[in-house]
């Protein structure tokens, strides 16, 4: 059977400019369920390995984006915190296209519109590859954390909390 070729997104294509090592993962969309848990099911992996990028504004730094572990929330009062405001909101879900270029289910902290100061949380430390939206549903970026928080510029630190069930 031939391998199915692979559609490289922009941001892969940045990633390609930049010589940053990444792999391509293609997974199963289900339009009824967005959540990181489905992902981490498709690709067969932990959901602590499949990070999400959600986009917040601060009061005083204006967009701010986290990226969190699947099985996380973002906690406001610590991401507020880290980005050195008072308080952040979670961006309105009409608003994401317009500010990152992206849509729910494949938003990348890689090739938004402009670049936003990113956080990412500590524990993607903890292993030698995570997942990322590729920037659209259905593709993940596989790549080493390290390599990601040079690329986008992020700051490690405490900026969520595992989810209640």
């Amino acid at each position: 059977m031939a391998k199915q070729k692979i559609e490289k997104t922009n941001a892969a294509r940045l990633l390609d400019r930049a010589k940053i090592k990444y792999e391509l993962i293609p997974y199963q969309v289900d339009e009824n369920d967005l959540a990181a848990g489905h992902v981490a099911e498709q690709l067969g992996e932990d959901i602590e390995t499949v990070f999400k990028t959600l986009v917040l504004v601060g009061d005083k730094s204006g967009y701010v984006v986290c990226v969190v572990p699947g099985n996380h929330e973002v906690d406001l009062k610590l991401a507020a915190k880290a980005s050195g405001n008072k308080w952040v909101e979670m961006i309105p879900m009409k608003e994401l296209l317009g500010v990152t270029g992206y849509i729910r289910g494949g938003c990348s902290p890689i090739g938004m519109k402009k670049r936003f100061p990113t956080y990412i949380h500590h524990s993607c430390m903890e292993h030698d590859a995570i997942y990322i939206s590729a920037g659209v549903r259905g593709l993940q970026i596989r790549i080493a954390p390290q390599d990601l928080i040079s690329f986008v510029g992020a700051e490690v630190g405490e900026i969520s909390q595992i989810m209640e069930k």
